[in-house]
């Protein structure tokens, strides 16, 4: 192979422009190894810039706990933008909503200190065009730039697929799915009736950000565009959504609704006037733009254009038919912003994607892993937690199935054995392309999900590297997996829901370990707390050593202590017995 100028090397090459991207480099560059990050797009940040969402979609405890230092820190750096104010659109689908730069710039910031130690490499505008493979590992990956036909070829050990629908899988030669698995596969109520149906993929929405004209700048509305009769019908265009309990919810513009909703203008709002001055600026991504005739993974193409095409139609349409809250019909003062956007016309650069390939596994997560259970606060546990998340699943139209439908979770886990490609032996799912249904991928999908399986796929393959092992070994062996554990909760990263045991916490590492091992048994698996400072009760000392034993991985006698239950709390006994392990760690593990 001719190697050139544009050629570079690396120990991990993680190839993405997402949150999941930024998320696996950050994490292996910060476990000291050395990341080439390849992104198709200019900008960072994927739904959070290109795709235009950042509204950011997240759990209902994401300001107390459930997410890693690193995605705190990414909020934080938004909000320091906007002089601390806690959500600077005042949107309220979410805490957060921010502008695109806003959101573009922390990530830019959390990325700053490693590009400047050399550990990290940021490549824009690379799209990979193929995989080099020696017989079951990727070699190194070619990429092209736009109107480029020069090859850029980026080698390492361990490669990331955080590209926004898989692209890599397929490439790779690893095995994938997309659609729907079909009812018949694992007995999930959300899933489409039936066997398998690959074509059934999400809806993609090409969103765009509007502000309110003031009087007297109101310019000409102009013809409808191409379609528009028919996107209105079909759809169709309307203020009203299917909720989540099975009812219609009813929204105005400007307005609390019939039914007591906020206005639909303050859904996702991106900028509010009234603190930050200046004026309002809104993200339209609603049903009415949820384009579903052409799957996105099939067609990217053509569903881009049709998906901008119909949210064309739906601005004309809130343009000129829209209900009015004094009794007419039509906006003419809303025109998009492209400032905001950060494009020539305002629109997204790239749709934003619900769904993308997934890597096919021998278990995936399941509907059922994530469904709440009576008597309990967690979903399924995975003592092969790599990080957190929580939203509730969420499926949008698909392709010939316009219902939507939707199920809430209880908080879960991130498993790294659905990050591990079964083929090549050293790729890793590291964004929406995890091995999960399409039913639960739907609960994996959003921001803070994303990047916590970015993450965790970033600091497997620092782990890989370090121990010259391949990710599925790292997994399967205990010892091995306790110490990758062990560095991501070092490193911040939750691994079991604990709301009162955060980061901050003396002995985080400890109660993130041994919760994740099933130490948050009795009381404790009935509430996201871990009462660190109760008296520690037999039972909860036995669930804590066995739970000890486990990240041992020995199934005979532990030489690990039983601490003195009397005047004793729960956390000074996990502690015990997590620095028991940690000493028995290095002399049990096998030198490579």
């Amino acid at each position: 192979m001719t190697r050139t100028a544009l050629d570079r090397t690396a120990d991990v090459v993680v190839v993405g422009s997402g949150l999941g991207a930024v998320a696996a480099a950050l994490a292996a560059a910060r476990a000291g190894r050395t990341v080439l990050l390849a992104a198709a797009r200019t900008r960072l940040g994927g739904q959070a810039t290109t795709q235009l969402v950042p509204a950011l979609d997240e759990h209902p405890h994401i300001e107390t706990g459930g997410a890693s230092t690193s995605y705190a820190a990414f909020r934080a750096a938004i909000r320091a933008q906007y002089d601390g104010v806690d959500n600077p659109g005042g949107g309220w689908v979410s805490r957060l909503c921010c502008e695109p730069a806003a959101a573009e710039k922390a990530l830019e910031t959390l990325l700053a200190p490693h590009i400047t130690a050399g550990r990290l490499t940021v490549l824009r505008q690379l799209a990979p065009v193929a995989v080099r493979k020696d017989g079951d590992r990727v070699t190194g990956i070619d990429f092209r730039a736009p109107g480029d036909e020069r090859v850029t070829t980026l080698t390492g050990e361990v490669f990331c697929d955080a590209t926004e629908a898989g692209d890599l899988l397929p490439m790779a030669g690893a095995p994938w799915v997309c659609g729907s698995e079909g009812r018949d596969a694992y007995g999930e109520s959300l899933a489409l009736p039936g066997p398998a149906q690959p074509g059934a993929v999400q809806s993609c929405t090409v969103g765009f950000v509007v502000e309110k004209a003031p009087p007297g700048e109101t310019g000409p509305v102009g013809d409808a565009p191409p379609g528009y009769a028919r996107w209105r019908e079909a759809q169709p265009f309307t203020l009203e959504i299917a909720g989540w309990d099975g009812r219609a919810h009813r929204y105005r513009m400007f307005e609390d609704g019939p039914d007591g909703h906020p206005p639909f203008w303050t859904y996702r709002r991106l900028r509010e006037g009234a603190v930050l001055g200046g004026r309002d600026a809104a993200l339209i991504n609603w049903a009415g733009n949820d384009y579903a005739d052409t799957s996105a993974l099939d067609d990217p193409a053509r569903a881009y254009t049709e998906a901008k095409r119909l949210s064309e139609a739906f601005l004309h349409w809130l343009r000129t038919e829209c209900p009015r809250d004094d009794g007419g019909l039509g906006h003419p003062e809303l025109r998009l912003v492209p400032e905001v956007s950060g494009t020539p016309d305002g629109y997204a650069e790239e749709p934003y994607l619900r769904e993308s390939r997934r890597l096919r596994t021998a278990r995936p997560v399941r509907q059922q892993d994530l469904e709440p259970v009576p008597g309990r606060a967690r979903a399924a546990g995975f003592a092969d937690s790599g990080g957190l998340a929580m939203y509730h699943m969420d499926l949008h139209s698909r392709v010939g199935h316009p219902q939507s439908a939707y199920a809430p979770t209880a908080p879960f886990q991130i498993p790294l054995s659905a990050l591990v490609a079964p083929a090549p032996v050293n790729l890793l799912a590291a964004a929406k392309n995890l091995g999960a249904t399409q039913v639960a991928a739907s609960a994996y999908r959003v921001h803070q999900g994303e990047w916590a399986v970015g993450e965790a796929a970033g600091a497997l393959a620092a782990q890989a590297c370090l121990r010259s092992l391949t990710p599925a070994r790292v997994v399967a062996d205990r010892r091995e997996l306790t110490w990758l554990q062990a560095a991501l909760a070092g490193s911040g990263v939750p691994l079991a829901w604990t709301l009162d045991v955060g980061p901050g916490h003396p002995h985080f590492v400890a109660v993130q370990l041994l919760g994740a091992a099933g130490a948050l048994t009795g009381p404790r698996a009935a509430q996201l707390t871990a009462d660190p400072d109760a008296p520690v009760t037999e039972p909860a000392l036995a669930s804590l050593r066995e739970a000890a034993a486990r990240l041992l991985g020995d199934p005979g006698p532990v030489p690990v202590p039983t601490p003195d239950p009397t005047g004793t709390t729960w956390v000074e006994a996990a502690a015990a017995l997590w620095s028991a392990v940690a000493r028995a760690l290095p002399t049990r593990a096998e030198n490579q």
